[in-house]
C-alpha cells in the first residue's frame, strides 16, 4: 500500500487528511463487480473517496472515478452523453452535483493524481473551515475543472514517470509469480480487469491492492500493448480522433481507419468513423475520394475491410464512446456475440446510416 500511495498521492499533509469516508459509508454508483475501481486509472474509490467525482450518462451508464483528474481524461469519451455530474462532499461522505458543491482548489491536503488538490463541500460554510485549516482558494466547479484541464499533461507526464520507474517493474514481477497468463486484450477498462482478477483468482496470494494495482496497471498499460498481429490497424501513437479528439492508440480494440490518396484518419471506433463518413465537413475535412474502410474485428483484433464487416448494433458491450457499431468478419460470429449481448440487429456496411448512428448517442 506505501508504494500505491506513494505513485498516486501527491502534496503535503498526507499523515494529516484521510481521504477515505468519516461519515457515512461510500456511495458506489458503478454497477457489476468492477464497481469499486476508477474506469480510468484502476484506483480503488473507497481509498481516495473524498476526491470521487462521478457521472451518470444519457445513456443510462454510471462512472466513478477516483479525482476530477480521471474524470477530465474520461470527458471527451463521455461529453456528448453527459447527464449529471457528482462529487463526493467532503464534510457529508454524500455525493451532490458539482455545480452545487463549494470546491476549494490548491490546499494542503494532498491531491490524487495531481499536485493541485480539489476538494468540494456541501456549503460554504464548511469550505471556509477546511480553508482555514488547510488553505487553498474557495472556488466552483467550472474553475477547479478548467484548472484540472490546464494541469493534465502535466500530472500525467508525472504519473506516468513514477509508473515507469516504480509501479510497472512490481507489476511485472507480481504477474510472474503469482499470476496465470491474462490477456487484457479481453477487457474494455483496467477496473473489469481488476474485477476478474480478483473475481476469478487470476493471481494467487496478492497482498492487497499494493499488489493489485501494480499487476492491473502492468498489464493494462505494459503488456495490453506488447499484442502485436501483422493484420492490425498501425495506429500511431499520436493520432487524434478527428471527432471526439480521443488518442486512438490507447483503444486498440476498437480502432478504424479512412485512407484516401491524400489523407488517413484514425478513429476509436466504427461510430466516430461513420460520423466523420457521413459529414466530414462538420469536423473541418474536405470529402474524401473513395476511401479504404478499416475497422477491427472484436474478437481476433484483425483489420476488417469496413464494407465487407458485420456490425452488432445496440448490444451491452460499450466502447470508448459508448454504445457502439461492433464489426466481426462473419455473419456467424456476429450473430453469436448479438445473443450473448443483447444485440439488437446486424447490419452491414451499406445498410449503416447517419440516423442510426446518432442512435447510439
Amino acid at each position: 500500500m506505501a508504494a500505491l500511495v506513494l505513485c498516486f498521492t501527491f502534496g503535503v499533509g498526507a499523515m494529516e487528511f484521510s481521504k477515505q469516508a468519516t461519515n457515512n459509508a461510500p456511495q458506489l454508483i458503478q454497477e457489476g463487480p468492477q464497481k469499486e475501481w476508477c474506469p480510468i486509472c484502476g484506483m480503488k474509490l473507497p481509498l481516495f473517496y473524498k476526491t470521487n467525482h462521478a457521472v451518470k450518462l444519457t445513456d443510462g451508464t454510471k462512472k466513478q472515478y477516483c479525482s476530477m483528474r480521471c474524470l477530465a481524461v474520461d470527458m471527451p469519451a463521455i461529453k456528448e452523453r453527459l447527464g449529471q455530474m457528482l462529487v463526493v462532499a467532503v464534510d457529508t461522505d454524500v455525493l451532490i452535483d458539482v455545480h452545487e458543491a463549494f470546491y476549494v482548489l490548491g490546499s494542503k491536503a494532498p491531491g490524487t493524481m495531481t499536485m493541485v488538490s480539489k476538494y468540494a463541500f456541501s456549503t460554504e460554510a464548511a469550505a471556509k473551515a477546511f480553508q482555514a485549516q488547510y488553505g487553498g482558494e474557495l472556488t466552483d466547479f467550472e474553475k477547479a475543472f478548467a484548472r484540472a484541464l490546464e494541469d493534465l499533461e502535466k500530472d500525467l507526464a508525472m504519473t506516468d514517470n513514477r509508473k515507469k520507474n516504480m509501479v510497472y517493474p512490481k507489476g511485472k514481477k507480481v504477474y510472474e509469480l503469482k499470476c496465470q497468463e491474462i490477456d487484457p486484450m479481453h477487457y474494455n477498462t483496467i477496473s473489469e480487469l481488476k474485477a476478474d482478477i480478483v473475481g476469478k483468482g487470476l493471481c494467487q496470494n496478492l497482498e492487497g491492492e499494493g499488489d493489485l494495482q501494480p499487476v492491473a496497471l502492468y498489464l493494462w498499460e505494459v503488456k495490453r500493448f506488447e499484442h502485436t498481429h501483422v493484420a492490425q490497424i498501425d495506429v500511431p501513437e499520436d493520432a487524434k480522433c478527428p471527432v471526439c479528439g480521443m488518442f486512438v492508440a490507447k483503444y486498440p480494440k476498437w480502432a478504424a481507419m479512412l485512407k484516401d490518396e491524400a489523407h488517413t484518419h484514425y478513429f476509436d471506433g466504427v461510430k466516430d468513423m461513420m460520423k466523420f463518413y457521413f459529414d466530414p465537413q462538420k469536423y473541418a475535412h474536405a470529402p474524401m475520394q473513395n476511401p479504404a474502410i478499416k475497422v477491427t474485428d472484436y474478437y481476433t483484433l484483425e483489420a476488417l475491410d469496413g464494407r465487407e464487416a458485420f456490425y452488432v448494433v445496440g448490444s451491452t458491450m460499450y466502447g470508448p464512446m459508448g454504445h457502439e457499431l461492433i464489426p466481426f468478419r462473419t455473419k456467424s460470429q456476429a450473430e453469436g456475440f448479438l445473443k450473448d449481448h443483447r444485440g439488437k440487429q446486424v447490419v452491414r456496411f451499406e445498410e449503416i446510416t447517419l440516423a442510426l448512428v446518432q442512435s447510439l448517442d
